[in-house]
């Protein structure tokens, strides 16, 4: 009973600092999920240390639950997006999601090459740079209600395609660390099984609940249609680790399965009680998994700002030259959307760690990298949403359209 009293007494801290701290960020005109990530860094490990480093260790119950968080995040922001409006938008989210890889993977070699590492763990490092946070990115979009409009859809696009390359990346400079060759095969087959989860799933299972949906539409109690898409949302997170995605795009893909019932906007509303019980523990666990002490001396800032730095300008260059189609203001909210980094930089950068490939130093100015561009973006983008808000543009029917409505507001 010790135990679990431990357990509820953590769960208790984190949630009520995370609600301290999105309240304090609103008041302060920033989105919430700020907040949430400072009461992260400031009651964790290298603070307060109210969150021990062995709590939010991979596999721990709270790393566990931050995941469900961004899961069920990630679903709802599903809900909230139609297979059509994606397709109307495909052009677009592609080559962001290609130069969102490029881009960074290629700034991030030169750096590291430039500082002593040699061209192989350079590489690695580099593939630190790459990965597109989209529960950040998508938890502003939601708190400020524009998941509908295009550069969001262009956003979530490109966010799938970057996660497929980036875990291909990984794939690659692993083989090479290790001393081996790349093996083609089984990165083409890795290639191919996510293409294949994506269109089943994506798809055909969109295609399927819009012309077959009798299962939610003819519940056997009011709570059927939730239990079955929550059933839904967590299997094809798990289905799609398998494929070597993230967890996140099987809840997100789960999401656009049941945005195409008639249940839709019933179940956007019932899941926003788990969504606010949930989700802020995925944004103050990553808060909490930043190990100040390692940056405590005058190179190790300055490492951080020049990381951060090229992290940034290359992630919104990839972005912004992608999604010129929407316009010059469309495709700087696009890049801004696609630079936050999140827990797949952690993940390779521990692997990294792991592997002896950098220090511990080098490992925390990845992370602390990783958070800084959370931190910095969504104000930036909450910005540039509400200017463009004040001329809005209907939505776009093609890309063509919607670079006409985005570059009316330029």
């Amino acid at each position: 009973m010790h135990h679990a009293s431990d357990i509820l007494l953590t769960l208790f801290i984190i949630f009520v600092a995370a609600q301290i701290g999105s309240e304090i960020a609103q008041r302060l005109k920033m989105p919430g999920v700020v907040g949430e990530i400072a009461a992260g860094c400031i009651i964790g490990p290298s603070l307060l240390g109210w969150i021990t480093l062995d709590q939010i260790a991979p596999g721990e119950p709270l790393d566990a639950l931050a995941e469900i968080g961004v899961v069920l995040l990630l679903f709802s922001v599903g809900l909230e997006t139609r297979l059509e409006d994606l397709k109307k938008v495909g052009k677009s989210a592609f080559l962001v999601g290609v130069l969102g890889v490029i881009i960074p993977f290629a700034a991030g070699v030169l750096w590291a090459h430039g500082s002593g590492f040699a061209w192989v763990k350079s590489m690695f490092v580099a593939a630190a740079f790459v990965a597109t946070s989209a529960g950040i990115t998508a938890r502003v979009l939601q708190e400020l209600g524009v998941l509908r409009r295009t550069e969001s859809r262009v956003i979530l696009g490109a966010a799938v395609i970057d996660d497929i390359l980036a875990m291909l990346l990984l794939g690659v400079v692993s083989s090479l660390q290790g001393g081996g060759e790349i093996n083609v095969q089984s990165l083409l087959f890795t290639l191919l099984g996510a293409v294949g989860f994506l269109a089943i799933f994506g798809w055909a299972g969109t295609q399927m609940a819009r012309r077959r949906s009798y299962w939610l539409d003819k519940p056997i109690n009011s709570h059927s249609p939730l239990t079955i898409v929550l059933a839904l949302c967590l299997g094809l997170a798990f289905l799609s680790t398998k494929f070597g995605l993230a967890a996140i795009i099987g809840a997100f893909l789960a999401g656009m399965i049941a945005s195409e019932t008639k249940q839709r906007e019933i179940l956007e509303k019932r899941t926003e009680p788990l969504l606010a019980l949930l989700t802020p523990f995925f944004f103050v666990v990553t808060g909490a998994k930043v190990n100040l002490t390692e940056l405590a001396s005058w190179d190790a800032v300055w490492m951080l700002l020049v990381v951060t730095v090229i992290a940034i300008l290359s992630k919104l260059l990839g972005g912004f030259l992608g999604s010129l189609a929407l316009g010059k203001r469309g495709a700087l909210i696009v890049g801004f959307g696609m630079v936050p980094r999140g827990e797949v930089g952690v993940v390779i950068a521990a692997l990294g760690l792991a592997a002896g490939v950098f220090s511990e130093r080098v490992y925390a100015v990845i992370v602390a990298m990783s958070l800084l561009t959370a931190v910095v973006t969504p104000p930036v983008l909450s910005m540039l949403l509400k200017r463009s808000d004040k001329e809005p543009s209907p939505p776009a029917t093609t890309e063509g359209d919607a670079a006409t409505s985005s570059q009316d507001h330029v």
